[in-house]
């Protein structure tokens, strides 16, 4: 294959933000369009069981997710946009791929590790609320990029070490029935921004700090004007290194815009000044991709229809893969 599979997988829960925006879903939209990828992206909806048991709460999510990167110009007809639990064969080659994986392989993972430290830091028994979709999560994302082959997968570090397991279970099968599974390298984008929240930690829907993507100018508004700020006043110059107002301006903002803000703090910009053209700028930016949400969610068979045709393009790969790999471990037809 002449392009490279590059594999994101998106997690349905919560809704948008900025900083979501920022991060991953502005880089990946853009790295789609490239000539030389063949990118997949997928809703994680068989991930988000892990965490969240409110069956209205992971719809929604999906949904909301889904019209996110469709508003914001995901190209269907270049790229596969697919939701995890539309591939049927995925859950199957979970399974092929649990029989292959050391259970010492993820007694190691980051995820099951801090949950039972958090539990004997509580005097809890080590097991305690864990279940098996958590202990298991890296074989399933395992699946997630070993079902289509996919050379690349963008991830932030903290899952590095999910990738490195996807390589020693693909190797680990390939070494039993033969070679099946390209190995998958993490791409880490080293100058991918970080988004501190209002409360000027990073922006997070754990830390309830977060600016939805999404919201009506007036919200939109009212969000940004509680960004935390120190207490300096007009005409006082201010650090733009250590502000959070300045920090989004920067991810949004061009060159240009960046230096004419670091000036402006310098000479003693008010907070609200600031915060008031932090709100254009953005505002400017995603304001028609907002109109174009807002119809989608009130068309979600509009969605849907997007969601089945990326479907369809993943299980044409799926599919005959999965056939090939029954066959490599023995279950076939008799005769």
């Amino acid at each position: 294959m002449s392009k490279q599979r590059v594999l994101t997988g998106i997690t349905t829960t919560g809704t948008p933000h900025l900083g979501n925006y920022v991060g991953a879903i502005r880089p990946a939209i853009a790295a789609s369009q490239e000539e030389n990828n063949q990118p997949f992206y997928f809703l994680a909806d068989y991930h988000a069981l892990i965490k969240c048991q409110d069956p209205e709460q992971v719809h929604q999510s999906t949904q909301e997710i889904a019209a996110t990167w469709l508003a914001l110009g995901l190209d269907t007809d270049n790229a596969v946009f697919y939701r995890q639990s539309d591939i049927v064969e995925i859950p199957e080659l979970t399974w092929l791929l649990t029989c292959q994986t050391a259970k010492g392989l993820m007694n190691r993972a980051h995820a099951y590790k801090a949950a039972v430290d958090a539990n004997r830091d509580d005097g809890q028994d080590s097991d305690f609320g864990i279940n098996m979709g958590l202990y298991s999560y890296p074989i399933l994302m395992a699946a997630d990029i070993l079902m289509f082959n996919a050379h690349k997968v963008p991830v932030g570090k903290d899952q590095i070490q999910h990738i490195e397991m996807a390589r020693d279970i693909a190797a680990r099968f390939n070494h039993h029935y033969g070679e099946h599974f390209v190995l998958p390298e993490a791409v880490v984008g080293e100058h991918v921004a970080v988004l501190q929240g209002l409360d000027g930690r990073k922006m997070s829907k754990s830390y309830g700090n977060t600016i939805p993507l999404f919201l009506p100018e007036k919200k939109l508004k009212k969000h940004i004007n509680k960004i935390k700020t120190n207490l300096l006043e007009p005409g006082e110059p201010k650090d733009p290194d250590t502000s959070t107002v300045f920090q989004i301006w920067q991810a949004f903002a061009t060159p240009e815009q960046t230096a004419e803000m670091r000036q402006a703090f310098e000479d003693g910009i008010a907070w609200g000044e600031a915060k008031k053209q932090l709100f254009e700028l953005i505002n400017g930016q995603i304001g028609e991709a907002r109109e174009r949400y807002e119809a989608l969610l009130a068309n979600p068979a509009q969605i849907e229809l997007e969601l089945e045709k990326g479907a369809e393009k993943a299980r044409a790969y799926a599919a005959p893969f999965l056939a090939k790999l029954r066959e490599a471990v023995g279950i076939r037809k008799i005769g």
